[in-house]
């Protein structure tokens, strides 16, 4: 009798094991074929754009590619300048939650920064508009005084603020989230003998950060960048609300004519759109699809070799 309830009950567990592994199964392979038939639709509707001739194009470019430039330019534009604001902010608030802060504090400081990733977009792009835009107009006019020789600040000044900086510094603080919560994690996982031989070495608390904490988190802080790249490449709406766009080629941070961004040109220009129109911004569409998945591959790529490390090596 013993011997016949353990056999049911293995029997039992294997079965359970092979309908979670089947479930697992069938569950991956429903992302794959989700993300095959998004890309398969992208490309289908997007072949008679390929194609079109020039005066059947929103704005009548030369051709297509000439019509996309532009959104692709301002997309990794907007996104480079977000990332140059939000990382070393991302890698100090980490730092100080992981390694300076005392326990409350960190644990207070955690919450509210995981609990930014949770606001809308369209209150960020609210917040833009209503408040950072306003409140950064006199610093550039400052800026343009002052450093208009340097291209990057060069006159004319926006009146109202919104500019592809100020787009900028709102996607920034919404890739801040993000970026903070995997680079706390990484710093978080830094083998503790290693902090303890620098310390005991007579190193300073930065300079164990610096010797300890830093070099076993590169990989970690190259994967939080570029997730929060992805992240600011795909968004909409804050952009769409902040910028007043064009589709210009141009690296000026201060002027009232600002390239756009693929996803906010959809946004703006979707609902009106008829005929090759829309074909058009799918196809748009499906090149912002391709750069986010290579961004993503790249960030999966530095992932899978950060497993390799451990703290014996």
């Amino acid at each position: 009798m013993t011997t016949e309830t353990a056999r049911t009950e293995r029997v039992k567990v294997r079965i359970g094991d092979r309908v979670f592994g089947s479930s697992t199964v069938i569950a991956g392979s429903l992302i794959l074929a989700v993300l095959a038939a998004v890309a398969i639709f992208l490309v289908v509707q997007s072949l008679p754009a390929f194609f079109a001739p020039s005066k059947e194009l929103p704005g009548q470019p030369a051709n297509f590619w000439a019509y996309v430039g532009p959104l692709v330019f301002g997309t990794v534009w907007s996104a480079a300048i977000a990332l140059i604001v939000a990382t070393p902010l991302s890698i100090g608030i980490a730092l100080f939650i992981s390694h300076y802060a005392p326990r409350r504090l960190a644990q207070t400081l955690g919450y509210i920064i995981d609990l930014l990733a949770a606001v809308p977009s369209v209150v960020f792009g609210l917040w833009g508009i209503t408040v950072l835009a306003p409140f950064l107009q006199p610093f550039y006019a400052w800026l343009v005084d002052h450093l208009g020789w340097f291209p990057l600040f060069a006159g004319p000044v926006s009146g109202t603020g919104r500019t592809i900086l100020t787009a900028s510094i709102v996607l920034a603080v919404m890739v801040l989230p993000i970026m903070t919560a995997i680079c706390r994690e990484i710093f978080l996982q830094t083998p503790r003998l290693h902090e303890e031989a620098a310390l005991a070495l007579g190193a300073t608390r930065w300079e164990m950060v610096r010797m300890a904490v830093l070099p076993f988190a590169r990989a970690g802080i190259v994967s939080a960048t570029m997730l929060g790249l992805g992240r600011a490449l795909g968004e909409t709406m804050a952009v769409a609300m902040v910028l007043s766009p064009a589709l210009v080629v141009n690296f000026f941070l201060l002027q009232s004519r600002n390239p756009n961004t693929i996803a906010a040109n959809i946004a703006l220009q979707f609902p009106e759109a008829s005929g090759i129109s829309v074909n058009a911004l799918l196809a748009t569409g499906l090149v912002l699809f391709v750069v986010t998945l290579l961004v993503n591959s790249i960030a999966r790529y530095v992932v899978g070799r950060r497993k390799a490390f451990s703290g014996a090596n």
